[in-house]
C-alpha cells in the first residue's frame, strides 16, 4: 500500500512537473511576440535605436532561452532582466507623453525565485497603458518586506484594445495564474484591477 501511494505520489509530482514546463515554454513565444511588435513599430520611428533593440533583444533571449531553464534564478538576475526588458520598451517613447516611473532594486538579497513571473504584467502594462496620442503613465514598483515576501505593483493609464488588436490578449495573464498555482500554491497573492481609467495589478510572493 505504501509503495502504492508513493508511486501515486511521484506520478502527480511528474505531471505537475510536465504541466509546469509546458506553461513555461509559452513565456516564450508571447514575449517574443509583443518584443518584435514594439521593434517594428521602431523601426519607422528611429532606425538607429531599432538596430539597438535588436541588440538588446539578444542578450533578453539569451535570458530567456538559456539563462531560466532550471526551476529558481537569483533575484537580481530577473532583476536585470525586467530592467533590460523595460528600457527596451520604453526606446520610443516620448518623455513628454509618457511618464515612467520605475523602482526596480539592484539588490536582491540572495533570494531565489521562479523565472519570468512578472514579465507579463510588465508587457501589459505598456501594451494597454501608453497611447499614441494622449498622455499615459506606467509606474512598475518592487520591493522586498521583512517579512520575505516580494512585493510587484503595477500601475498605468488604461487604454483598452479593440477587437482588431487583441494579439494575445488574456493568454499572459492566464498563463501566469496556472504557473503561480503550480510553483507557489496558497503562497502568493495576484490583483489585478480597474479603476477608472487607471489600471493596477499586483503579484506577492512569500519567497
Amino acid at each position: 500500500v505504501a509503495r502504492a501511494v508513493l508511486r501515486a505520489e511521484r506520478g502527480k509530482a511528474h505531471q505537475a512537473q510536465f504541466r509546469y514546463m509546458k506553461l513555461k515554454q509559452q513565456v516564450n513565444p508571447h514575449f517574443l511576440f509583443n518584443t518584435l511588435n514594439n521593434i517594428y513599430a521602431l523601426i519607422q520611428l528611429n532606425p538607429p535605436q531599432a538596430q539597438y533593440a535588436v541588440h538588446s533583444l539578444s542578450h533578453l533571449l539569451r535570458y530567456v532561452l538559456y539563462d531560466n531553464n532550471q526551476n529558481l534564478i537569483s533575484l537580481d538576475k530577473e532583476f536585470a532582466f525586467m530592467k533590460n526588458y523595460i528600457e527596451l520598451m520604453s526606446l520610443r517613447l516620448s518623455s513628454d507623453q509618457v511618464k515612467l516611473n520605475i523602482d526596480i532594486p539592484d539588490d536582491g538579497r540572495g533570494y531565489m525565485v521562479a523565472p519570468l513571473l512578472f514579465i507579463t504584467l510588465i508587457e501589459n502594462a505598456f501594451k494597454h497603458g501608453v497611447s499614441p496620442s494622449e498622455k499615459s503613465f506606467v509606474s512598475i514598483a518592487f520591493r522586498i518586506t521583512e517579512a520575505d515576501t516580494l512585493v510587484c505593483t503595477i500601475e498605468n493609464s488604461y487604454f483598452p484594445k479593440d477587437d482588431h488588436d487583441r494579439s494575445g490578449s488574456g493568454i499572459g495573464l492566464d498563463n501566469l495564474r496556472k504557473r503561480l498555482n503550480l510553483i507557489y500554491p496558497n503562497r502568493h497573492i495576484l490583483r489585478t484591477e480597474r479603476l477608472g481609467n487607471r489600471y493596477m495589478s499586483q503579484l506577492i510572493i512569500n519567497l
